[in-house]
């Protein structure tokens, strides 16, 4: 690994590396590091990740040992180890929905009704996002960023983990960036999680109802943050490419808005970004 000291803090990556191998988690294993020019000397876990590998006839396997490694490393989770997944900054991370795939790329900054409604909205999501238990969260658990390996899976990209909602990393898993499931497949996967995460004590509740709608809501969080980050990596730093997976966000986006009494406003504020005609009945 080449990390620049000024871009990268590559202690960060050495630290949680650390920790998930400590819990049982396949990560690369540190050889050698010089922290001080941003070298790190790692093990190789291969060149196929989960999203090149999935496909119909191993989804399940493969998702199950993802289920497993997830488990492992919220089993490990310790208050104070790794950064909180705190107010501040999950409201700069919603901050990049306005910021980015409002203002940059859709040409429309926000008038004072709607930046009214995006901060009650905020608001709504960042207390239910503290309200759940906390454990150590990978921060991006989802395919692209798992590895076919023996054990399996390899796990990569983890260095900006922190201690936060139990349900964030599920998400990140089920409701990816980059490929979608059929909806109750998801589902499937999502109880499969909780029943496990139950089993082994892990703070998910007994009702499932109530972890689905804390999953729900998390996801929508993310989300937000996700359409404000692929636009500003496509404006800000010129990767083009992010910005073909924007429909999927804003599909998972509305259904979950949809769904639940007290999100009527953002159904109505993507309606009104995507020039749709006004409903009745937004349940705010």
């Amino acid at each position: 690994m080449d990390a620049p000291p000024e871009r990268e803090d590559c202690s960060a990556f050495v630290k949680v590396a650390a920790l998930m191998r400590a819990a049982g988690v396949h990560v690369p294993e540190v050889i050698a590091q010089d922290l001080g020019r941003g070298f790190l000397l790692l093990t190789d876990l291969g060149t196929t990740t989960y999203l090149k590998a999935l496909n119909e006839e191993n989804a399940d396997s493969l998702f199950n040992d993802a289920i497993d490694a997830l488990i492992k490393w919220q089993l490990a989770s310790q208050e104070g180890v790794l950064p909180p997944y705190d107010e501040p900054l999950l409201r700069r991370e919603l901050e990049l929905f306005p910021e980015w795939y409002m203002t940059h790329h859709l040409g429309i900054k926000p008038d004072i009704g709607q930046r009214k409604l995006l901060d009650e909205l905020f608001s709504t999501l960042i207390a239910a996002s503290l309200a759940q238990p906390r454990v150590y969260v990978h921060r991006d658990y989802m395919p692209r960023n798992l590895m076919l390996s023996t054990p399996n899976p390899g796990v990569l990209d983890f260095q900006d983990a922190v201690y936060g909602p139990v349900t964030y990393d599920a998400v990140s898993l089920f409701r990816d960036a980059f490929i979608s499931w059929p909806e109750q497949q998801a589902l499937d996967w999502t109880v499969r999680y909780w029943e496990r995460a139950k089993r082994a004590a892990l703070p998910v509740g007994d009702d499932f109802g109530a972890f689905y709608r804390d999953f729900e809501w998390m996801g929508l969080q993310r989300h937000l943050k996700v359409l404000g980050i692929f636009a500003r990596i496509h404006y800000r730093d010129g990767k083009p490419g992010y910005l073909d997976d924007t429909p999927r966000f804003v599909g998972y986006a509305r259904k979950v808005a949809e769904r639940y009494a007290g999100l009527g406003g953002l159904v109505k504020l993507f309606d009104m970004l995507e020039q749709r005609a006004p409903r009745t009945g937004y349940t705010f």
